[in-house]
């Protein structure tokens, strides 16, 4: 059994090789132990820990992970130049590129999973659905995914912004404001929601349907100019979608126990979230096309609608395909 994980995950990282080495020359291993890609990460290093555990993170380069609360937090590094390469929702870039100088571009998208995306008010509270938040503080992560399914979810429910005392918060301090009785309900996505749960809390509101499941790679626009380091950001944005495609084919129960042990939750309901999410939404890229660019622009109009921008927002000036060919061989 070990033999055959072996020559498997040795084949993907041989396939995965090619492609970095036909950018890089042939002494592209030699080469590239001088590049380095600085890479952000939300919640936990889910990312890094899914390349080890299909064994393919033996990288021809050096990758420095940096954990954030936020995929906002994320493009706040990139444009700080802090960070080489984001991942991120559709929002996040949309606020970062607003004051119209970006020093990034979008360069891929990567399919996902829209659960743990919700809308949840303490244990004890009589609140049941989204209408009974009128005149309720409402913690929500601003500038991410809650920020607009949460506005969404308030017309849906015939209440507008104004309707609600929205209060900003970071995800860690939402939690605590959540048990604190600082907020009477707490808009939030991954771990956070994981760990209110935990704690008691219920769900009132979802973003599983009102997401589109697009989750950006955004890199410094110093990695396109430099052929090495734009090869190794298609090979590492691959080898993450064969790292989940090695997780469904008969190991869900071994990555289970990684995120189990990361995310400080039981096991089973490790299991059921990641199974869930996979049978969702398959963890996978693709390049970049007319329509991602054309849901994050429905993203950024309502966020305008919000008047949380300032004026129209055209999104395809922070995108490109220069990524395209690269990832194309790679995947």
């Amino acid at each position: 059994m070990l033999f055959r994980r072996s020559l498997r995950t040795s084949a993907a990282a041989l396939a995965l090789l090619l492609p970095f080495a036909a950018a890089c020359g042939t002494d592209a291993r030699a080469e590239s132990s001088t590049v380095t890609l600085a890479v952000g990460a939300t919640g936990w290093k889910a990312e890094e820990a899914v390349l080890k555990y299909a064994g393919l993170d033996d990288t021809p380069y050096k990758i420095k992970w940096s954990l954030f609360q936020g995929g906002d937090q994320q493009l706040q590094a990139i444009r700080a130049g802090a960070l080489d390469l984001a991942s991120s929702s559709e929002i996040p870039p949309v606020f970062a590129a607003a004051d119209g100088s970006a020093n990034f571009k979008v360069v891929a998208v990567q399919k996902g999973a829209t659960l743990n995306q919700e809308v949840v008010v303490p244990k004890g509270s009589k609140v049941t659905g989204i209408a009974g938040l009128k005149g309720k503080k409402i913690g929500y992560v601003q500038n991410t995914t809650a920020h607009y399914f949460l506005y969404e979810l308030l017309k849906q429910a015939g209440l507008k912004w104004s309707d609600v005392d929205a209060k900003p918060l970071l995800p860690n301090d939402g939690l605590a404001a959540l048990n604190g009785g600082g907020i009477d309900a707490f808009a939030s996505y991954g771990t956070s929601i994981i760990t209110a749960h935990q704690q008691g809390a219920t769900t009132v509101g979802s973003g599983k349907d009102i997401l589109s499941g697009n989750f950006l790679w955004s890199a410094r626009d110093s990695v396109l100019s430099s052929p090495e380091q734009k090869a190794a950001a298609a090979d590492l944005i691959a080898r993450i979608t064969k790292a989940y495609a090695y997780v469904r084919d008969g190991h869900l129960d071994g990555f289970a126990q990684v995120t189990a042990d990361a995310t400080h939750q039981p096991l089973a309901q490790a299991r059921k979230d990641l199974t869930d999410a996979q049978a969702q939404r398959p963890t996978q890229a693709r390049t970049v096309g007319d329509d991602t660019i054309a849901s994050q622009q429905k993203v950024a109009d309502v966020f305008t609608e919000l008047g949380a921008l300032k004026e129209h927002l055209d999104v395809k000036t922070f995108w490109t395909t220069e990524l395209d060919a690269d990832l194309e061989k790679a995947l």
